[in-house]
């Protein structure tokens, strides 16, 4: 993977997407980089690992760091995954914290404004769902100022429409510094293929079941294999009970045979190609509470 030479006075850095579930942080970097790498759903907790999304413009490259959304975990998978939130903050050179704008700040934005305040890492607030604002917006509005630092830029925008976010943009790379390319200029993420393969298969049992199959799925792509015409996968779907399993089969495997063809749909784009996916679902109980489970499925705490 050869980099190229920045030019002269191009910037370059890291930023961390912070904020509550469900407020439009992966929708927003998929905007922000061209493509979908990080996968959205109207579940909270969609975004597990810390994803890097590549944007390469001509006086800057930055690297969006999705994080999961921040909450008070429940289990060791969410314990992980907030460790994991928290670990991206203190590596980066700018922090992206992202409200929903349509409505008012609560205890999980002062969650979030609390940890922030313990970093020396620079942050911008971020309004998103500037689509949804009601005219009068100023009352919602007051009520992040009273909790933020008010020396934060504010920034408002919808990454839904696009509103806002050259905006956005500019902002941010105000705030960084002259620096290298860190990757290839036409590289739009560090994920390798197979993971966000697993992204794609999973956003679609989030998108098809909803609140019964929540959070105790995880993906394991088990073999692709790669043809002249056409790409082989099979995967297999990772749940905690037998009835987990019998909703994600469904009647007469008419679920599985749902979420595998707009998966497949999905995944043909990311690899521009011909794709036959084959999935099957197992059970393993309570791996979101095991340590090795979480780390066979590839959730690890991160340094």
């Amino acid at each position: 993977m050869s980099v190229p030479a920045a030019p002269a006075g191009y910037k370059s850095g890291f930023v961390a997407i912070v904020g509550r579930p469900n407020v439009g942080k992966s929708t927003l970097m998929n905007l922000l980089v061209g493509q979908k790498i990080a996968i959205t759903s109207p579940v909270s907790q969609t975004t597990r690992n810390r994803l890097r999304g590549i944007l390469t413009t001509d006086e800057a490259q930055i690297i969006f760091v999705d994080t999961p959304g921040i909450h008070k975990p429940h289990h060791q998978l969410g314990k992980v995954l907030v460790q994991n939130a928290r670990t991206a903050i203190r590596s980066v050179d700018l922090v992206l914290f992202v409200v929903d704008g349509s409505v008012e700040s609560g205890g999980g934005d002062r969650y979030i404004v609390e940890i922030l305040s313990n970093t020396e890492v620079p942050v911008i607030l971020g309004l998103n769902k500037l689509d949804e604002q009601p005219p009068d917006s100023v009352l919602i509005d007051r009520t992040y100022e009273q909790i933020v630092n008010p020396q934060w830029p504010v920034v408002k925008f919808s990454a839904l429409t696009g509103e806002g976010v050259e905006s956005l943009q500019k902002l941010l790379v105000e705030h960084l510094d002259v620096g290298p390319y860190y990757y290839p200029p036409d590289l739009v993420t560090d994920q390798p293929e197979r993971f966000i393969m697993g992204e794609l298969i999973r956003e679609q049992i989030l998108l098809q079941t909803r609140e019964e199959v929540p959070h105790s799925v995880a993906i394991a792509i088990e073999v692709v294999e790669e043809e002249p015409k056409i790409t082989r996968i099979l995967a297999s779907i990772h749940v905690e009970r037998d009835s987990q399993k019998g909703i994600l089969i469904g009647k007469s495997g008419t679920m599985l045979k749902a979420i595998g063809s707009a998966a497949r749909e999905q995944i043909q784009k990311l690899i521009e190609g011909k794709v036959y996916l084959e999935l099957f679902v197992k059970v393993q109980p309570k791996w979101r509470q095991s340590r090795t489970r979480l780390a066979e499925l590839g959730y690890r705490v991160e340094d």
